[in-house]
């Protein structure tokens, strides 16, 4: 029944639409218009809930085309066709090679990224904390480091109202006006950097140690992105790992804010063993695409094997994973860690014990797709566009463990210890990313170690309020995505 409805509703959907492009063409000045509708009617995750993006909407192309000439964008009918507020996370380009690299790593950057708050007792002014500096960025090689506090920009202070032209306006280049916290009311110490934006490959595979603690090995990874080209990067860190005969495992994924559900589920695979016929995750799409489709589509398993193949299918990276078979796992967490990250925590969830360190995470259990303009909306796909570079990343599915569950609202840590900003002595204390002068890293061991675990809050602190963070202000920011569904 499943394959005849497929076959019914595609040659309704063709008879619909392609024999009226032969009486109603589209005008040249809405074809991009045309991609955005079309795309998101097949896939959109709440498409039964837009009307707009109904089926039976229009009649015919002639009245699709009176519709879609009333915007002036295809980012306006985009927006327009959003199933709002509760669609916080879909998004469109109009340059899918940048898009493209950016889901590998590969993006236009300093290499600072940073948070910004509000200096105490105020609601406009604002200044910036460094929190990571890529290796070999133009941020590392001019000195700038974690825990380094800034307030100006190119001479002009920062505020809630300037930030955004400041920092993440069209210019490659700004010089950065450093302060002395002062209890969070920063002065600017008459300190200077100047940085520019280049072209910048950075490996999420960031730090990779084992700490010797007694009778402990402990095992520490700090990972940034869920980036396929980088799996086989991964896979050595566990190869590492099991090298040096580790006994506990912390994954850091405080600034992780997702990326592809495979590397995802490779990640899983290299912490916990199972079968490869264990359900890793399940994926829950539009009625059209579940109706249409087998049940093993919207499976994800765990694996022994990593396997990546480019957009033509072929293999361009094959090997055995590297498994710790391990019965629990530390992960530290922010109110960055979203997507991906969550996923792994949850669906490890249904399987070993899992104790997360750190602070509230985003709570996003969606996943998109990048929809491109041809016949099957894949880049490969026969008649890609080649007048336009749009592609959307509209959210597609909902993403659950095996036992059904996600979390919405964000995962609550067991141990409440947030990164320090200030809250906790009037001053930053952010130590250094890999060393246990980090403090979450520190307690992190000190949870393995102490016999005393789980002891819930172990932090008083004053919570920052923060504005935004450079991450955030990423188009591929807190992103999950999944292997394309024709």
């Amino acid at each position: 029944m499943k394959k005849l409805y497929k076959i019914c509703y595609f040659i309704a959907l063709t008879l619909l639409f392609s024999n009226c492009n032969k009486e109603t063409k589209i005008p040249t000045t809405i074809v991009e218009h045309d991609f955005v509708w079309r795309g998101l009617n097949l896939y959109y995750l709440w498409q039964s809930e837009v009307p707009d993006l109904g089926d039976e909407r229009f009649a015919n192309q002639g009245q699709l085309n009176s519709f879609l000439q009333g915007f002036s964008s295809p980012e306006e009918v985009f927006e327009n066709l959003l199933n709002k507020p509760l669609d916080r996370f879909s998004w469109i380009v109009d340059d899918y090679i940048a898009l493209e690299n950016a889901f590998q790593g590969n993006t236009l950057s300093n290499g600072m990224e940073f948070k910004l708050f509000y200096e105490d007792g105020s609601t406009t002014n604002a200044y910036a904390v460094v929190t990571s500096v890529a290796p070999n960025s133009d941020a590392d090689i001019k000195g700038v480091l974690r825990g380094m506090v800034f307030k100006a920009v190119d001479g002009s202070e920062i505020t809630d109202s300037n930030y955004k032209s400041l920092l993440f306006g069209t210019s490659s280049s700004y010089t950065i006006q450093l302060a002395d916290f002062n209890a969070g009311n920063p002065i600017l110490n008459g300190n200077t950097i100047s940085l520019t934006a280049f072209q910048l490959q950075e490996n999420p595979v960031a730090i990779v140690k084992t700490f010797d603690e007694g009778s402990n090995k402990i095992g520490y990874l700090l990972y940034n992105q869920f980036a396929g080209s980088y799996d086989g990067e991964l896979n050595a860190a566990f190869g590492t790992f099991k090298a040096n005969g580790v006994t506990d495992l912390i994954v850091d994924l405080r600034y992780n804010g997702g990326g592809s559900v495979r590397t995802a589920t490779y990640l899983g695979s290299m912490i916990a063993t199972k079968s490869n016929e264990t359900v890793f995750s399940q994926q829950v799409w539009n009625e059209k695409k579940m109706e249409n489709g087998k049940a093993s589509d919207f499976l994800n398993y765990f694996t022994d094997n990593i396997r990546n193949t480019d957009e033509n299918g072929t293999v361009i990276f094959e090997e055995p994973i590297n498994s710790l078979n391990l019965s629990s796992v530390y992960f530290i967490v922010t109110n960055d860690s979203a997507s991906a990250s969550e996923l792994v925590i949850n669906a490890l969830r249904a399987y070993i014990d899992v104790t997360l360190v750190g602070a509230e995470t985003v709570g996003k259990q969606v996943g998109s797709i990048t929809v491109y303009d041809s016949h099957n909306y894949t880049k490969n796909g026969i008649n890609l566009n080649p007048n336009h570079t749009y592609a959307m990343q509209p959210i597609v599915l909902e993403i659950k463990n095996s036992k059904g569950e996600n979390a919405p609202g964000g995962y609550v840590p067991d141990i409440d210890f947030p990164e320090d900003f200030g809250q906790q002595s009037g001053d930053i204390n952010l130590g250094v990313l890999g060393e246990k002068s980090d403090p979450l890293l520190n307690e992190t061991i000190n949870q393995i170690t102490n016999s005393a675990k789980r002891v819930g809050n172990r932090r008083t602190a004053i919570k920052k309020e923060e504005i935004t963070n450079s991450k955030l202000q990423k188009p591929f920011a807190n992103e999950m995505y999944v292997e394309f569904k024709k």
